[in-house]
This record gives structure tokens, sequence and C-alpha cells, in this order.
């Protein structure tokens, strides 16, 4: 019994010793940044070591069922918006998405990928979640200006973007203009009039291919 209860003793002080020395897990941080992971890991894309003068060359059209919207672009204003935008182009995201939003008389928003045909691989659902910073700047949100749609919150803009149909100074200073409509504003019109329930069109026009092309030189 003697032997039994030094024995019981000493694993007993044991226990405590091992307890006193473990390293404690160290407190979660409210905001601490997710450790990536491989589907949501930033991979190189075209676009990334462009710089501005490489950008302003390029030009987007975007070729929908109801005809092309053709639109420059504005880095020196915008540089990270103009690069997420190339590089979702370049990587056909936009591809086969939808104008899922309608504001008549404001805007027709596009570049929800999830609105994709045939739904999202793990790499393009990883790729809509990535958010940019904001860029706001001097460019005003008048008629054929495109800009990044995005929530409330500060710098949580991801692929969704918005073609003006009038002015809207409200959106200046916050919102990153980062574009305009070259040719093709009668198809953002006829977008923008097409029947709506709330902000979702009926019948929602959707963006076949969208592609980079050279800029015509300006006269």
């Amino acid at each position: 019994m003697k032997v039994l209860f030094v024995g019981l003793f000493l694993c007993l002080a044991a226990g405590a010793i091992l307890a006193q020395t473990a390293t404690p897990t160290p407190p979660v941080k409210a905001n601490a940044r997710p450790t990536p992971s491989p589907t949501t890991s930033n991979a190189s894309e075209p676009y990334d070591k462009a710089d501005v003068a490489t950008m302003a060359s390029k030009c987007v059209i975007l070729s929908t069922d109801s005809g092309d919207i053709e639109m420059e672009l504005f880095p020196e204003s915008a540089p990270e918006t103009v690069r997420n935008f190339l590089n979702l182009v370049a990587i056909g995201a936009f591809d086969t998405t939808t104008f899922s939003r309608v504001v008549p008389g404001f805007v027709v928003q596009g570049g929800n990928i999830w609105t994709r045909s045939g739904g999202l691989s793990m790499e393009l659902a990883a790729r809509a979640r990535r958010t940019i910073p904001d860029e706001p700047s001097k460019i005003l949100h008048e008629r054929g200006i495109v800009s990044m749609a995005r929530p409330d919150t500060p710098n949580s803009a991801t692929t969704n973007f918005f073609i003006l149909v009038d002015s809207a100074p409200n959106l200046d200073g916050t919102f990153s203009a980062f574009g305009r409509v070259t040719r093709g504003m009668a198809i953002v019109d006829a977008i923008n009039k097409a029947p709506v329930t709330g902000e979702k069109p009926d019948k929602p026009v959707r963006l076949k291919t969208a592609k980079i092309t050279a800029c015509a030189p300006s006269n």
C-alpha cells in the first residue's frame, strides 16, 4: 500500500510539472490574417507586373448578347484597380457572366463571376473573394464611367464593376473610377432600360466574352 501511494504521488507531481512548463496556446487575434491555403493563395496573373504605360495601352471589349461595349482604362488614377480588371479579363473570369444588377437611370453592374455558366472552379471561387484597395481619384462619376462596385465597407471591392448611365456625384472621391466606355453606350442604355424586378433584371444580359485589345491611336 505504501509503494502504491508513493507511485501515485510521483505521477501527480510529474503531471503538475508538465502543466507548468507546457507552452501556452497563443490567443487568436480578432483581426488575424488567415493562413493562405492552396485554393486561396494568389497565383501569378498576366498583368501582376505590368507598368502604368503598358496597362494604359490596353482597352477592353465586352461582347454581350446585345452587342459590344468597348472601354479605355485609367491606370494613372487607379493602377491596382486596372491591374485587377485586366487580370480578370485575361484569365477569362468574366466570360459567360451576366449584368446581374440594373438600376434604371443609374447603372448597369457586371463582373459577378458567380453568375458564370457552369459554375466556378475552386481557383475562380477563391479569386472571386480576393479584395483590392479603394483608389478614389479626381475622375468624376459621369455618364459612361466604369467604376468598381463594393459593399459599404471600404477596401472590399472584388470583381464587380458598374457602368454609369448618368452622373452620380455622390460617388466621387469614394469609389474607384477606372475606365470609360468609348463605344457601345447604346448597348449600356438598352441593358439599363430592360425590365427589372427591384434591381434584378428579368432577363439578364449575358457577357459572352471579355477580351483585351490594343487601344486605337488617339487622333
